[in-house]
């Protein structure tokens, strides 16, 4: 009698979750080493977040050039980005080219999501259980798995009883013609609510946007890309590249030149006025140099954009609701096409949930302590559980420390945003307490590929099977993420960033603030000096050296 019973899968060098930029650069990466690879995506295909979120207007808020992989000189030349913000749609396009181009899809399970992870100290690998019912097995393994990924739960009370069309933008799955001639309200008004709002404007009979907390809103500025635009980046995209790598947020600075103070009136005027023309991440939040630091010089541009909002919106009620009232650049800006002109439209209207919050939903009304509002349509645009929600979601675990999210009961715990104690051969790409939040995350998520697969290749060189970092590193870099943010104005604001946005879950800040650049410096000095604060098969590499940031300017 024939024994047909299928033979396990072999032991890979590298599991990694997650087919988005993370996994496909990781792929790449080890597939350069010669090392073997097993990824797996729930979506049928590569792309990640530029798969799933299809909302009316998806873009990301980063422009196109810099948004894209540096890995391949050949890459950067041959592809041609069309608009200054790419769309959603042409992103997707280039993770598919990017995947065909260097034969990465074979090294992924498409449709398959990853239900467990677990160490095997015996084994020296992690063991994955996937939606299948069939386990994988590998060396080391890679979360590729993105920090705004997991949407948040839905916290808005008696939507059960909402008898309409329900759709959130983290998941969007109809046309948006469906929304044509309907009463529609939109709850939320972060990125994704603000960059589908004007479109749903457009097409409903009536749009009732519910806020909670108004952003600062910033024009987009979106045009197409001209030839000889493209040509000029193409011809000196090595060093913009390089510039980026070593920037504050892994775009070309434009590094400020004074204080908010140190000009006059007139002059800081001037200076807004021509920053808001360009906008961008080095626009008006980026023209002064103390705008994160000091409050007192915040609010000179935060009550300049409050203006730019009174000057916009024609009834003053709505501009007041719209006004934003915690510190410019606390909160991820955002950046938007016609976002504040939407309001003069006369189908709609806003209503600000901090004074009168949803009570609960009948079949066709939403009921909030200061009236009904009847809809046909609902769009959720309420934001993700990010960085650790994706995280958990994997169900991470190792015998002597439990679930990653019990380790990590009374707050986020790595080393470098990489690693985390307790948890061996684990590593996050753009984890939480990397520059992943506040950067272009594309350049983050190069740097930790080629870090930890450098790390993976000096303790195999070495014959160690195990790598983990130790408690003190950890609790070192732990304070060096602390200590950074703390002296920014991101520490007075609650918000995703904090993980405020998610009841239940401990407010702590889930991003390394210092610049992608100096990282990356203390990244280079911690492998140089032979990567001390890791161990390897229970055995510290190299001597301690205490606090990088103190040693990297």
């Amino acid at each position: 009698m024939t024994d047909k019973t299928p033979a396990a899968a072999p032991v890979v060098d590298v599991l990694c979750v997650g087919a988005g930029f993370s996994g496909l650069y990781a792929a790449y990466k080890v597939a350069e080493k010669g090392w073997t690879f097993a990824g797996f995506e729930v979506a049928p295909t590569v792309g990640g977040t530029w798969y799933w979120n299809t909302y009316p207007g998806a873009r990301c808020d980063v422009e196109s050039i810099y948004y894209s992989y540096s890995f391949s000189e050949e890459l950067q030349q041959e592809w041609t980005w069309s608009e200054r913000f790419a769309p959603q749609s042409e992103i997707l396009s280039y993770a598919e080219h990017v995947a065909d181009r260097f034969d990465l899809r074979r090294h992924f399970s498409f449709n398959t999501r990853v239900t467990s992870a677990t160490w095997l100290p015996e084994e020296r690998a992690w063991e994955v259980a996937l939606d299948s019912g069939e386990t994988r097995r590998g060396r080391y393994l890679l979360a590729g798995s993105g920090g705004l990924s997991t949407p948040k739960d839905v916290d808005v009370p008696g939507l059960e009883n909402f008898t309409g069309t329900t759709v959130s933008t983290s998941r969007w799955d109809i046309p948006l013609s469906e929304l044509a001639g309907k009463r529609v309200a939109v709850i939320g008004t972060g990125s994704s609510g603000v960059q589908c709002i004007p479109l749903i404007a457009e097409v409903a009979e009536r749009l009732t946007v519910f806020q909670r907390t108004p952003n600062y809103v910033f024009p987009a500025r979106n045009a197409p890309l001209s030839a000889d635009v493209v040509d000029e980046i193409k011809s000196v995209y090595a060093a913009i590249r390089e510039e980026c790598r070593h920037s504050l947020g892994g775009i070309p600075d434009r590094v400020p030149d004074a204080a908010a103070f140190d000009v006059s009136d007139e002059e800081r005027r001037e200076r807004y006025e021509k920053a808001y023309e360009r906008s961008g991440f080095t626009g008006v939040g980026g023209e002064f140099s103390d705008l994160l630091t000091d409050a007192r010089a915040n609010e000179t541009a935060a009550e300049f954009m409050r203006e730019k909002i009174r000057q916009i919106v024609e009834d003053p009620g709505t501009a007041a609701l719209l006004e934003p009232r915690f510190p410019l650049g606390a909160k991820r800006s955002c950046f938007g096409t016609d976002y504040y002109e939407t309001f003069n439209r006369p189908n709609v209207s806003v209503v600000p949930l901090r004074d009168e919050p949803i009570e609960t939903m009948t079949g066709d009304s939403i009921v909030t302590a200061g009236g009904s509002y009847e809809v046909d349509a609902i769009v959720l645009a309420i934001g993700f559980d990010a960085f650790t929600g994706p995280l958990f979601a994997l169900n991470v675990s190792a015998p002597e420390s439990g679930r990653l999210q019990d380790a990590w009961s009374d707050g986020v715990r790595t080393y470098l945003g990489v690693m985390t104690t307790g948890f061996p051969n684990f590593f996050m790409i753009g984890g939480p307490q990397s520059p992943a939040l506040a950067s272009n995350v594309v350049v983050t998520i190069e740097q930790a590929v080629d870090w930890i697969t450098d790390l993976i290749e000096h303790a195999r060189a070495g014959g160690a099977a195990v790598i983990e970092p130790t408690a003190e590193a950890q609790d070192d870099w732990v304070k060096i993420t602390e200590d950074t943010v703390n002296q920014t104005l991101y520490a007075t604001t609650d918000s995703w960033y904090r993980g405020t946005n998610v009841a239940g879950k401990p407010a702590t800040f889930l991003g390394y603030v210092g610049g992608v650049g100096k990282y990356r410096r203390m990244c280079a000095e911690i492998a140089k000096h032979g990567y001390p604060g890791i161990e390897l098969d229970g055995t510290a590499v190299a001597r301690r050296i205490g606090r990088i940031d103190e040693k990297i300017a």
